[in-house]
């Protein structure tokens, strides 16, 4: 199983509702291909670097999960097939980048 980490931007278009429906159906789909989620985040709407899709926003969202490899390539085709998404970013963490998710973890419940 190896540590995983992504990031997706949605349509700033979205309403609430469409997008926890969104962020429910990407998280069902690797938690029913054996994935185990140790962590998601709601970044809330931000301002892009530069503008996507004639965006200038975007709600971001994070995951963090352990999975076999062999499910990314699912899961980001996923992504891709889905309108609703404009970019998307899925790493595998090194034992150091592990660590840092851990320590940043307990750092937001501290400060929560």
């Amino acid at each position: 199983m190896n540590h995983y980490e992504t990031v997706f931007i949605l349509n700033p278009v979205l309403s609430e509702d469409q997008i926890k429906e969104t962020v429910k159906k990407f998280e069902d789909f690797i938690v029913s291909k054996g994935a185990k989620m140790i962590h998601k985040e709601d970044w809330g709407l931000k301002k892009l670097a530069y503008e996507i899709q004639n965006k200038k926003s975007g709600f971001y969202h994070l995951f963090e999960f352990t999975a076999p490899g062999e499910i990314i390539e699912p899961f980001e085709v996923m992504f891709r097939r889905d309108e609703r998404v404009m970019r998307y970013l899925t790493v595998k963490l090194d034992k150091y980048a592990v660590e840092w998710a851990e320590k940043r973890r307990t750092r937001k419940k501290q400060n929560a």
